[in-house]
């Protein structure tokens, strides 16, 4: 089982945005998609996922509607806007580009001048 890596400033929201371009989840199947895909090494808590998620709609980035789960229960599902899946295109790249840099650096075998 991989070491559980802990969030990265702003990265909890990128995931929940990426995570709902698949289509309108709930909360629990948000968290759990997240986990899943990062094979056990991200886990999103409660007490970090409903904030993020109020952040995001009041942002215009993801809407809120009534369903049931898939055991029947009502939930709410949260679906990206137009502005989320602008948002999650200039995110990812923003991301990409840090993630590079700082690889770049952290794997240099060249000492500094």
């Amino acid at each position: 089982m991989p070491t559980e890596l802990p969030f990265k400033r702003g990265a909890i929201e990128l995931l929940i945005l990426k995570t709902l371009s698949w289509g309108p989840m709930h909360g629990y199947a948000i968290a759990k998609w997240i986990q899943d895909t990062a094979d056990d090494a991200l886990r999103v808590e409660e007490g970090s996922l409903y904030p993020a998620l109020h952040r995001l709609e009041n942002k215009g980035l993801v809407t809120t509607s009534w369903g049931l789960s898939e055991n029947n229960r009502q939930a709410k599902y949260y679906a990206l806007t137009p502005a989320g899946r602008r948002s999650l295109r200039e995110e990812i790249e923003t991301w990409v580009q840090y993630a590079a840099a700082i690889t770049k650096v952290v794997t240099a075998t060249r000492q500094p001048a």
